[in-house]
């Protein structure tokens, strides 16, 4: 975008600013573009706004003030008229821009514009009223006990529920504007004397070099900006959609993006063991909250490996013990086993899809309807044996046990792989795959932050809050993955 500099100033003639609205953001073309026209001490005012976006009450209200300076006109001069329309606008968000450009963005984001015949400033007041919904529950992050409310598509409305939690007067919450068409808002939220400075310096710059037309996509498209995963299927950044969890991260040094649009908040920078804790953990007592992790893990590590395990166990039967020697297929099939194994796999895939799509009053009969009977029938006719349809339902429940969507699937993947690697070369094609997997994932680096952090590099207490669920008055040091500039929690 032009330098401020080198923007159009607010000419003193309303008709050229009115023909420059028609001209260029189509006044008169648009219907939702509005402009209302009036006097006040014989000189005119224009007021633009775009409906849908802007708080009608506020408006009226607006103009009220305004045209009742006439009422007093035999005590007020015309020369004075930008003074008076300043002090008559009764809204606590009012500011002044110089340029037509500026006019034209906040108009497009919500605001109304208030132009004076000769005054060269346009007074910008915030009368938005975004269409949306309330705060909710999300339905991926639900828990048993802890608060109902959750991120909505409206940015100012999110980032009052992260100043509900955290009143200090050390948290920031700057804005920036990115794309050229979309002029999407973008917040990056941090505690000034918490968060390390270069971590913020790094994710503005990453932003503000964002050139692009618009971020429909919102937040997706930012992450694909600051992390530039390319084909990296492992998520490099964590999405929640509850304010709890998002304060939680901020107090402990993070970085949060939020985007215009989007219920979704970006938590910076993140490692594995982010995405595989859950805000149910801390809703209950350390005991309960170690046990429900642990619980977790299990279904995390049985989505990965109980799929490959069994076919190493079915191509080589000799590698089990005696006491477990009936695990493999009793029956046999005309179909190879990998390919049972993948077309059952790629079957729940389908469903998950299918759900995404069927209106909710259906979905459960779908999902009956597929497991049961097609399943059955599959086993009946002898395209699947039992056996593929009991571990394929195992792998898929400890998927759908992991927190973050995005990790279940990348997760996926990676188990794919493996049953490719293990139907190839067996047990070195199991340890190869094993091996890679976690070198991969070693590797990685989101924002200079190591990916499997504090496995990788092993840090032994750290790594213990991980396995192990600590109680909140035994937790006194923040994280130094985010080199936080005040590690201590609970000042003794």
């Amino acid at each position: 975008m032009a330098d401020k500099q080198n923007k159009k100033p607010i000419p003193k003639s309303l008709a050229e600013v009115e023909q420059y609205m028609k001209d260029n953001v189509g006044l008169g073309t648009s219907f939702d573009l509005g402009l209302r026209k009036f006097k006040v001490l014989d000189k005119e005012i224009h007021l633009y706004y775009v409906n849908g976006l802007t708080d009608t009450l506020l408006v009226l209200r607006t103009l009220q003030e305004l045209v009742h300076l006439n009422d007093n006109r035999q005590d007020i001069t015309s020369e004075q008229l930008g003074d008076l329309v300043d002090n008559r606008i009764n809204n606590n968000s009012v500011e002044k821009v110089t340029t037509l450009d500026e006019v034209v963005d906040q108009v497009l984001s919500g605001l109304i514009a208030i132009l004076v015949e000769g005054f060269p400033e346009a007074f910008i007041v915030d009368t938005r009223d975004y269409p949306g919904r309330q705060p909710e529950e999300p339905d991926t992050e639900k828990v048993v006990r802890g608060s109902r409310d959750g991120f909505v598509e409206n940015i100012i409305m999110n980032t009052a529920l992260i100043r509900r939690r955290i009143r200090d007067e050390r948290l920031r919450t700057e804005l920036i504007k990115v794309g050229e068409r979309s002029k999407t808002d973008i917040a990056i939220v941090y505690l000034k004397d918490v968060t390390n400075p270069d971590l913020v310096k790094t994710i503005k710059k990453e932003i503000e070099q964002i050139k692009i037309d618009g971020l429909t996509m919102a937040d997706k498209a930012i992450e694909e900006f600051l992390v530039k995963q390319g084909y990296n299927p492992f998520p490099l950044v964590r999405y929640t959609e509850r304010a709890d969890v998002a304060a939680t991260h901020l107090l402990e040094g993070h970085v949060l993006i939020l985007a215009d649009t989007s219920p979704s908040v970006i938590i910076t920078p993140t490692t594995y063991f982010h995405h595989v804790q859950h805000a149910e953990e801390y809703r209950q007592s350390a005991a309960v909250g170690t046990f429900i992790r642990w619980t977790r893990f299990i279904g995390i590590f049985a989505s990965l490996f109980v799929l490959p395990l069994w076919l190493l166990f079915v191509i080589q039967p000799d590698l089990l013990p005696e006491t477990i020697n009936y695990i493999g297929p009793n029956k046999k099939s005309h179909v190879p086993v990998i390919l049972q194994l993948f077309i059952c796999d790629l079957g729940i895939e389908f469903l998950r899809l299918a759900a995404i799509h069927t209106p909710t009053p259906l979905s459960t009969a779908m999902g009956i309807i597929a497991a049961v009977l097609i399943g059955e029938i599959a086993v009946d006719v002898g395209l699947f044996i039992s056996e593929v349809i009991l571990y394929v339902a195992v792998s898929a429940i400890g998927t759908f046990a992991t927190p973050s969507y995005e990790l279940s699937v990348a997760n996926k993947i990676a188990r794919l792989v493996i049953l490719i690697l293990v139907a190839i070369f067996k047990v070195p094609g199991f340890v190869i795959g094993t091996t890679f997997f976690i070198l991969y994932l070693a590797q990685i680096r989101s924002l200079n932050t190591p990916y499997l952090w504090p496995f990788i590099p092993f840090q032994p207490k750290a790594f213990m809050q991980i396995l192990l669920r600590r109680s909140t008055p035994g937790s006194k040091i923040r994280p130094s993955i985010v080199h936080p500039r005040n590690r201590v929690k609970q000042p003794s």
